[in-house]
């Protein structure tokens, strides 16, 4: 369920990519994404919401997501031009200063989560986002390039009833296929999610291919295209390792982990700030590295393979103590961080290297949705990982 929430929540940045580039623009996009967020931690906030608020909020919070995390990212990369040597440095800095938000919540919201209530915590993250909204539309006014305030291929007169066709349209099979679902007696949790995963795998081909028959991309535009494949499908595999460590390994941390080390008691929530920590410790260290090497540093193809190679490694390591000490025992905490330690520099080489490249080999007309396509390749990883996650059971963990 962890799994396919994630996956979603990468899912609809196809729906923030097409808003900005046909609808709103790149700013407007983001903060309509961060209102939806705001609104989505206020519903988890409300002790009276039940049931009701965790869907409401799930709902905000995909959707709300799917408009930021795409067109952020697009707006770094239109502060620089295609060939700028810094733009990977500056994906690397923006990497970092996520990864300081990721690093901070699970210790303060955790905490006042188990010292309080969970109501408490996430008001905390509805008033982050709160004053995180003021200071990206003041200061944003001030800073930001100008071509993200438009969109960059705007619908034409008619476009708009087509494109509000297709999305009933495919709201209508979903509900279809549920419907048929429930009158066979299969609308079971784990049906429901393989019907979300077959979706999240079967989007980014779709995407692949109306890209690449669009009249709006060049020749040249269609090369750059074919050569972002390989590297989209490296990234899938990336992620579905990576995104592992909020559901394979937080049932490890909570379950066999020894978490109570005399004066040190940890929270099992805590260990998903180590993925942030790592990687605001090794961004100066590969800054420094990108600018050193300049042109010589390696091609992205091999720093992708570099990084698959470290992502496995990772869970090689945490092979090694159940091992030698069986599925029963509880491990030094030291093997997570240590695994931790090593798929984060698979990290390093990946995420904001293949954010960089996006934005170089995307299509003119598809500048935001590309971005979406780079979110959609953790979409499908984590829709892997949902079927994978479940193999996860006692006396399985080594395979």
């Amino acid at each position: 369920v962890m799994a396919i929430y994630g996956s979603l929540v990468y899912l609809t940045s196809v729906v923030g990519g097409y808003v900005s580039d046909r609808i709103l623009g790149s700013r407007r996009t983001v903060l309509y994404g961060g209102i939806l967020i705001m609104f989505g931690h206020i519903s988890l906030s409300i002790p009276s919401a039940g049931i009701v608020g965790l869907f409401a909020s799930i709902a905000f919070i995909i959707l709300g997501t799917g408009l930021l995390k795409p067109n952020i990212s697009d707006m770094v990369g239109k502060l620089y031009k295609p060939d700028d040597l810094r733009r990977e440095s500056a994906f690397t800095i923006f990497v970092f200063l996520t990864n300081f938000g990721a690093f901070i919540s699970p210790l303060v919201c955790g905490w006042v989560s188990s010292s309080y209530n969970y109501h408490v915590g996430f008001s905390l993250a509805a008033i982050g986002m709160f004053f995180g909204l003021l200071l990206y539309y003041f200061g944003g006014n001030k800073t930001l390039a100008e071509d993200g305030a438009k969109p960059s291929d705007p619908l034409l007169d008619g476009e708009g009833k087509k494109v509000t066709f297709i999305i009933i349209t495919g709201l209508i099979v979903f509900a279809g296929i549920l419907a048929v679902m429930k009158q066979m007696n299969v609308l079971t949790v784990n049906n429901f999610v393989s019907l979300l995963s077959v979706v999240a795998i079967v989007a980014p081909i779709i995407y692949f291919v109306i890209m690449l028959r669009s009249k709006k991309v060049t020749p040249d535009e269609h090369k750059k295209v074919l050569a972002y494949i390989p590297l989209f499908i490296g990234s899938v595999i990336f992620w579905g390792i990576e995104e592992s460590g909020s559901s394979v390994l937080a049932i490890f941390a909570a379950k066999q982990t020894n978490n109570h080390l005399g004066w040190l008691n940890i929270d099992p929530s805590w260990y998903q700030s180590l993925n942030p920590l790592f990687i605001m410790l090794y961004t100066p260290l590969f800054v420094l590295l990108w600018s050193k090497l300049g042109k010589r540093q390696p091609r992205t193809p091999k720093k992708f393979a570099y990084g698959l190679f470290f992502s496995g490694l990772s869970f090689l390591l945490m092979v090694i103590p159940i091992l030698l000490f069986g599925t029963s025992a509880k491990i030094n905490p030291l093997w997570l961080v240590g695994s931790w330690a090593i798929i984060e520099i698979g990290e390093m080489l990946i995420s904001p290297i293949g954010l960089s490249v996006t934005t170089q080999l995307a299509p003119k007309a598809f500048g935001a949705q590309m971005l979406s396509m780079w979110l959609l390749s953790d979409a499908a990883g984590q829709a892997v990982n949902s079927q994978i996650a479940r193999f996860y059971t006692p006396g399985n963990e080594i395979a």
